[in-house]
């Protein structure tokens, strides 16, 4: 047991990470790690025990017997269920973990409801319900948000994708029938312009915390919330995009065989299945475009900010560091 102790104890740091994150690889391997959908189905008191270990770990207190590989889980478990910021559990919805189950069903529905208005009123509702309850939970912590905001930032998105979604909808009756299915698409991607800045506008409007690369606090930048934001929506975009605008291709064509117009009743699970195929693949892929640990040059901050890091630390800051959420 000492033997084992000492193997975990020495030089072993619990947060940093296992994969180079400066390379798209290495992030890659990390959110395919922390996105598992079967974290989702692990128990409230094991991720509670993950939890206290991962804590017990970080105050240097590794548990005798306990192997690298236990600590590791513990770590996945934890980043799989906890805010990177604030530590708290989030909830089960809101976790990246859930974004394969969850977007899957939604996607796939969106996909084969978009025929009719009332259908794709419906499925762009809860489409954007969910993504304000994914939002609201990967946002940046340290920037608190109303409810009245929050409020404002679900019925503007819910808005932008409804206008969207219907008004191509009409737009598309007389164009090709795979222009139709891609509106989907179009919805979902408007939807994700308003709804992301909107639900973390706070960030925008107060700035978020920066740090320099020791992770001591330089002060508030809004410049930096902006391009951690902006990458947010460039990653949920991508997210979604191969299984949009891909599987309704892939539909089209075999619809047109005598056995899929014989089992209509199964295209809509067959939907479904697929986009979990894509998500499964995507949700880590979308996540790990950007560094999570976002930098921004000293010369593109507010002028404020920078002659105060400047005139505290001279030139020995050439960066400054923020979480930009997901």
């Amino acid at each position: 047991t000492h033997a084992k102790m000492a193997t975990v104890s020495l030089g072993f740091n619990i947060d940093s990470p296992r994969w180079d994150q400066s390379t798209f690889v290495g992030r890659l391997k990390h959110f395919l790690n922390i996105t598992d959908p079967r974290t989702v189905l692990v128990p409230e008191e094991e991720l509670d025990r993950a939890k206290a270990l991962v804590d017990s770990c970080r105050a240097g207190l590794v548990p005798p017997g306990s192997s690298q590989e236990q600590l590791l889980y513990a770590k996945k478990l934890y980043d799989s269920a906890f805010h990177p910021d604030s530590g708290e559990k989030m909830n089960l919805i809101g976790r990246m973990s859930f974004q394969v189950p969850g977007g899957m069903a939604i996607t796939g529905c969106m996909l084969q409801f978009y025929r009719t208005v009332p259908a794709v009123v419906f499925w762009q509702w809860v489409n954007q319900s969910f993504n304000a309850f994914v939002n609201y939970t990967n946002r940046n912590a340290a920037s608190p948000i109303s409810l009245r905001q929050i409020g404002v930032a679900y019925v503007t998105a819910t808005g932008a994708a409804l206008a969207t979604a219907v008004g191509l909808n009409l737009y598309t009756k007389r164009a090709p029938p795979l222009l139709a299915r891609w509106v989907p698409f179009a919805a979902v991607a408007a939807a994700n312009c308003v709804n992301i800045p909107m639900m973390r506008q706070q960030e925008i409007i107060n700035g978020i915390t920066v740090t320099d690369e020791n992770n001591s606090e330089l002060g508030l930048s809004r410049r930096a919330a902006v391009k951690g934001i902006a990458q947010v929506v460039l990653s949920r975009i991508t997210m979604a995009a191969p299984g949009m605008i891909i599987l309704p291709i892939i539909m089209e064509r075999l619809e047109k065989f005598t056995f899929m117009q014989r089992i209509r009743v199964l295209h809509g699970p067959l939907q479904v299945l697929l986009c979990g195929g894509f998500l499964l693949f995507m949700v880590p892929a979308a996540c790990a475009l950007f560094p999570q640990r976002c930098s921004l040059a000293l010369a593109d901050l507010e002028v404020e900010l920078r002659d105060s890091i400047v005139a505290k630390h001279g030139d020995k800051v050439p960066y400054v560091y923020f979480n930009k959420g997901l």
